[in-house]
């Protein structure tokens, strides 16, 4: 599933990006409290804004893109802050690509729609009692030119690892015309 343009679009999308990180996501940071300390994969980390963020906040973070120029992004800016991210070109269309990456304790999902199987997938990659954070564009987003209905977040998405994971906080917000969501599940041993 192609996210909002495919790997050349976000190539040309970070090569022409001021030279100067972005904001952390605003409900990462109200909801950090609910990731366990250790390690954190961020899956479409793109520049790096939430991975340094974690960084800066005491986790050991993997990022994974599919844009090598958002990678070399984030390489760069971590280097400015003195900060450690591994990072990991990852073609997440590709099946099988998430079957290697190891085990985290919470692995976050932002602005990216992560397919059913994915999802799945990244779930027997996360600890015990560790988080899965999912926030972005949901399902009543305007779908338009840019935003189509399979880059929105269903609440379907998630009916696959019902059985290991609780939701243990969903919100939604409508932000300048933009509707998003925040998922936070806790992985259960049920």
């Amino acid at each position: 599933m192609d996210y909002i343009g495919g790997e050349k679009y976000w190539d040309e999308n970070f090569a022409s990006r001021p030279d100067k990180l972005g904001d952390t996501e605003p409900s990462l940071i109200d909801n950090i409290e609910y990731f366990k300390a250790g390690t954190v994969l961020d899956v479409a980390c793109g520049d790096g804004r939430n991975a340094l963020y974690l960084t800066g906040n005491g986790f050991k973070v993997t990022g994974i893109d599919f844009s090598s120029k958002a990678l070399e992004r984030l390489k760069s800016f971590a280097q400015r802050l003195n900060l450690t991210v591994i990072t990991h070109q990852v073609d997440l269309n590709a099946p099988g690509s998430l079957e290697t990456l190891g085990t985290f304790d919470n692995v976050i999902i932002n602005h990216y729609r992560l397919s059913k199987e994915n999802i799945k997938t990244i779930s027997s990659h996360i600890t015990e009692g560790g988080t899965l954070f999912v926030c972005g564009y949901g399902h009543r987003h305007k779908v338009d030119a840019k935003f189509r209905v399979q880059d929105l977040i269903q609440p379907t998405d998630f009916e696959d690892i019902e059985s290991s994971f609780e939701l243990v906080k969903y919100t939604e917000n409508l932000v300048d015309g933009k509707f998003f969501v925040t998922y936070i599940f806790r992985k259960t041993n049920r």
